[in-house]
């Protein structure tokens, strides 16, 4: 296999992308300057080495403690709990809230064997017990895995026992049951943010 082929593998494996997308795009690249490419290559040989997760959030960075992290502007009472790092992305570009995040790696699917030690639900935990955060915005997608997680935050948290404890909220309004956060869009991101109600 020459590596036309070869590449057009290697994209055709990208989620969303099938062998037809992947040959027009090593198409694309055949056509563009040579430094774009050299520099294409050299971010992506370099992409696991420089971006790893926030030690406090979780989300990717190219510095231990992400921007969001390390930002003394934002509002340390509330905590958004999200299932990827690309939630946070899309929930940053809408632009209205301006607390915490707090990444969980996935959700929690017993038929895949992916429980809550599988997650980082152990490390939010140690952060509300000691940040003392006021709210806590489960912002997983509405599917039967996304509630089972978002219940099961809810159960540590008020197992806790913690005082005052806080108060946990689910994004509403808005969002269709079994969505993706990823593909909702901004002003009905802002409305399930505003519509949020307590679990």
């Amino acid at each position: 296999m020459g590596i036309y082929e070869d590449l057009a593998n290697n994209f055709s494996r990208l989620p969303g992308i099938g062998k037809k997308s992947a040959l027009r795009m090593v198409n694309w690249l055949l056509k563009q300057d040579a430094g774009y490419v050299q520099k294409f290559s050299q971010n992506l040989g370099s992409l696991q080495q420089k971006i790893k997760p926030c030690k406090i959030c979780g989300a990717w960075t190219e510095e231990e403690t992400c921007p969001i992290c390390s930002n003394p502007l934002r509002e340390k009472n509330q905590i958004c709990v999200v299932e990827e790092s690309q939630d946070v992305t899309t929930i940053e570009a809408y632009g209205e809230y301006k607390g915490l995040y707090h990444v969980l790696g996935g959700l929690i699917k017993p038929l895949d064997g992916i429980g809550p030690s599988q997650l980082s639900i152990p490390a939010l935990m140690e952060r509300i017990k000691s940040e003392n955060p006021q709210e806590i915005i489960i912002a997983t997608n509405p599917t039967v895995e996304g509630d089972t997680t978002a219940l099961y935050i809810n159960k540590m948290i008020t197992e806790m026992n913690l005082s005052p404890s806080p108060k946990v909220t689910r994004l509403a309004t808005g969002i269709p049951v079994g969505g993706d956060l990823e593909y909702i869009d901004k002003r009905t991101l802002s409305l399930s943010f505003r519509g949020r109600s307590q679990i």
